[in-house]
């Protein structure tokens, strides 16, 4: 993946992502932490009703108003789903 396109973080899709997923795991992470999943229009829902169930989910961001936390990763980190 390079910076410039980012894509879609969903298993098997390779859309333009649009959307940034921002979550973080509260039994690994600090509060203040994001782990990021990047997301298409088509499976934006997808990715955020995988997050939300386990109580990950803590923002959805247009990809280009997306501005990490201090000590977070950079988007794109592709989950198992």
């Amino acid at each position: 993946m390079s910076d410039e396109n980012p894509i879609c973080s969903a298993k098997g899709c390779h859309a333009d992502a649009v959307w940034v997923l921002a979550w973080n795991n509260p039994k690994l992470h600090t509060p203040e932490r994001r782990k990021t999943w990047l997301a298409c229009e088509e499976h934006r829902d997808h990715l955020s009703q995988f997050l939300g169930v386990r109580g990950f989910l803590k923002d959805v961001v247009p990809l280009g108003e997306w501005q990490a936390p201090e000590g977070s990763e950079r988007p794109g980190t592709r989950p198992p789903v």
